[in-house]
């Protein structure tokens, strides 16, 4: 039993510990051995290897109770994945500096506009929110340790990627930074972004309502239990 935790509290630390690494440390020396591409390569194969390991040993941990099933969380943790959907979907498809490899999107005037205009990391908000929400719902060891661990990734990891982007891309950079916002909606509030549903795009978010309708309605086949306590 211990064996399992301390296992998926390995894999969960170097699926999270890795990113940063390859992130910060290890991002400039490993360029300039691997080149861009060869980077990119060994970042991924790592980084999945970590978290395939990290899922597989998840489902073999023993099940724990820490504070155990908070049933008031339910219905707050079902409406919060409706705009934890919607951001990640969104956030994906939007062109998005903030992602691997966008950097050169930096250079469009209206690059903080859409789904950037509510949080520049609209992605990792979505699984930050998501791991944060079921951390709370789901008080078992090895559930908080893997919700922990991604959370810890999605919103530190992105504060983290902001410090690194504003040495490395400079004003470009600086700019992007100063019309949106790391938390969601400060921006849009302080009066330095522009809410609007049509740059986000009503097809994406339509496509995130669809992912929110499939994980509410498709959870109890996948993970064994529905979030509506059906």
């Amino acid at each position: 039993m211990i064996g399992s935790i301390a296992a998926l509290a390995l894999a969960t630390t170097l699926f999270v510990g890795g990113h940063f690494l390859l992130s910060h440390a290890l991002r400039a020396p490993l360029r300039k051995a691997l080149g861009e591409r060869g980077f990119l390569a060994l970042y991924a194969l790592l980084v999945g290897a970590a978290f395939a390991w990290m899922l597989f040993a998840y489902g073999a941990a023993p099940r724990s109770e820490l504070w155990g099933k908070a049933e008031w969380m339910r219905w707050p943790l079902i409406l919060l994945m409706l705009p934890a959907s919607m951001l990640l979907v969104c956030g994906l498809a939007a062109p998005n500096p903030s992602l691997v490899g966008r950097e050169a999107l930096l250079a469009r005037r209206e690059v903080g506009s859409g789904i950037l205009a509510v949080t520049r990391h609209p992605m990792n908000w979505g699984i930050g929110l998501w791991a944060l929400g079921h951390l709370i719902m789901n008080g078992e060891v090895a559930t908080v340790i893997l919700t922990g661990g991604t959370a810890l990734l999605a919103l530190a990891g992105s504060w983290a990627q902001d410090r690194r982007k504003a040495v490395e891309a400079g004003a470009p950079w600086q700019r992007f930074a100063a019309a949106t916002s790391f938390f969601p909606f400060v921006a849009i509030a302080q009066g330095r972004a522009r809410f609007s549903l049509r740059e986000i795009g009503y097809s994406r978010l339509a496509a995130g309502v669809l992912l929110y309708y499939a994980l509410l309605h498709g959870h109890r086949y996948v993970i064994g239990v529905s979030p509506l306590g059906a």
